[in-house]
């Protein structure tokens, strides 16, 4: 029974060229496109300088900073007042000031005072402009002793992620997004749509346990996530020489149960929905919260309180732990234990709610 309810739902599928076209396109189109706009750098800052000193030493100054490729130059300012308006009119994001007497400091080994001034509308862009610029006036102050000596000899090492390349940790997380996306937006809609067809009243007076129907409804979705998380792995070896440094038969099992859940979740949406307007729109609202509150945009430990006990119900905050544990470290399974406990939690609940929620009235 549970063959025929399959090959129907893939046959309706088939009809809809949009959503076949969303289900290939999708996945692409983001792993493609993504991580190079979403960069977590920041470049072509403009900086307005005061110059008090006008030293040859100062001039070397200038040079290496509008050298870099984190800062345009944009010229000099009589004072830093007429700096300030700079940044006021958009001008400059950033205004350095040299003091009068940097060159005798330096050269004397005797510390200087430079002062930053960055427009923080943007607090990324101040605080990371600020931290590029404190690192080249060190780096330039080193050249002349104008740094305290110390004997510590300090080494930094990256691990799982040598280059620093923000591409890297980026891409298990969009991979988690697209299925997230995709195998929750399309079960929302699909009982809503019988609904709204009259097509679920055929069979409802069928004698097709609940139980048959919903995994009728799954298993496609299942599929449908398995074919997207190909792709997506796929595209990110091909484009990024990026594979999964674990086991993909890990891999591809734990994302079982999170894709039957999440497409879970849509069927109960569905199922409590009356038009297609109001599934999208709380699938919508679901899909946000799980997005915002699972420490891919920002870590749950900087979150408030209630935040973080938000975080810990959510199971895209374990799933996509598990996707960059397996992806960029090479967990094994014990060391995924502690993240697939609550994820299997999570999909057992869903999965009975979806199929007691979905009520046959023949």
């Amino acid at each position: 029974m549970i063959k025929y309810l399959i090959e129907k739902e893939f046959k309706q599928l088939w009809r809809n060229k949009f959503i076949i076209s969303l289900i290939i396109i999708l996945p692409c189109l983001v792993m493609l496109v993504f991580p190079w706009t979403t960069t977590m750098e920041i470049k072509n800052l403009n900086i307005t300088v005061v110059d008090y000193d006008r030293s040859p030493v100062s001039a070397q100054l200038l040079n290496k900073l509008s050298s870099t490729e984190y800062f345009n130059f944009t010229g000099l300012a009589s004072n830093y007042s007429e700096a300030l308006q700079h940044i006021e009119s958009g001008r400059s994001d950033i205004v350095l000031e040299i003091p009068a007497s940097f060159e005798t400091d330096l050269t004397n080994s005797r510390s200087s005072s430079i002062m930053i001034a960055a427009n923080a509308v943007n607090e990324t862009k101040a605080n990371l402009g600020t931290s590029y610029l404190t690192a080249i006036l060190a780096d330039f102050a080193s050249q002349f002793g104008g740094e305290v000596p110390v004997n510590i000899s300090v080494e930094s090492s990256y691990r799982f992620n040598s280059t620093m390349d923000y591409k890297i940790p980026m891409i298990p997380s969009l991979i988690v997004l697209i299925i997230t996306l995709i195998v929750g937006f399309l079960p929302s809609m699909n009982i809503v749509i019988e609904k709204e067809n009259g097509t679920i009243e055929q069979i409802n007076v069928t004698p097709v346990p609940k139980y048959s129907f919903i995994l009728g409804k799954l298993i496609p979705y299942w599929i449908i996530g398995v074919v997207v998380l190909t792709l997506s792995l796929v595209v990110s070896y091909l484009m990024y020489s990026l594979p999964p440094q674990g086991s993909l038969i890990l891999l591809y099992g734990i994302s079982i149960f999170y894709i039957l859940g999440i497409s879970a979740l849509g069927l109960i949406i569905s199922n409590y929905s009356t038009i297609m307007q109001q599934a999208m729109f709380t699938i919508f609202f679901v899909i946000i919260i799980f997005i915002l509150m699972s420490g891919i945009l920002t870590p749950i430990s900087s979150m408030p309180q209630w935040a973080q006990s938000i975080a810990s119900v959510n199971p895209l905050t374990y799933f996509s732990e598990i996707m960059r544990m397996i992806y960029l470290k090479g967990s094994s399974f014990p060391d995924l234990i502690p993240y697939i406990k609550p994820l299997f939690v999570f999909f057992v609940f869903i999965i009975t709610w979806a199929i007691l929620s979905y009520k046959k009235r023949g």
